[in-house]
């Protein structure tokens, strides 16, 4: 497939496209060419900044459940059907919308970012990139 048709976290390497900022992670590819979003030498690097993302939203703003985490990530006011992309994750994860989740644990977490991915690139996502991902994600920091 020509990458100008892949979704652009999947062209980014960036599958929950996470917006630029001053934060420098660890992956990031040599040379930023998106002028919104953080492109990463690969998506195992994307995926473990996901990690770390949902993580600061458990930790420190308490947002430890689908809606919430959700609500935080596509807020109606940034234009997104933020209902809509909870039901989605709540039905590719089979989690409750309000079951609170555990960021140390990989059976609440990789089902998450894979669902999340999936919503945001609009493609099954690889699950031996997000267990790479989630390796890196543990053995950071």
């Amino acid at each position: 497939m020509d990458t100008r048709q892949q979704a652009r976290g999947l062209r980014n390497r960036n599958p929950l496209n996470i917006r630029r900022s001053a934060d420098l992670w660890q992956g990031l590819a040599d040379r930023q060419t998106d002028p919104e979003f953080f492109t990463f030498r690969s998506m195992a690097y994307g995926y473990r900044a996901a990690f770390i993302v949902l993580r600061t939203y458990c930790h420190k703003y308490g947002d430890n459940t689908i809606r919430r985490i959700i609500a935080r990530w596509a807020p109606p006011a940034d234009g997104n059907d933020t209902d809509l992309y909870v039901h989605r994750v709540c039905l590719l994860t089979g989690f409750d919308p309000d079951c609170p989740l555990d960021p140390c644990r990989p059976e609440h977490m990789g089902p998450l970012v894979a669902a999340m991915s999936r919503v945001e690139c609009g493609e099954r996502p690889c699950m031996d990139q997000i267990r790479e991902g989630w390796r890196l994600y543990m053995g950071a920091d």
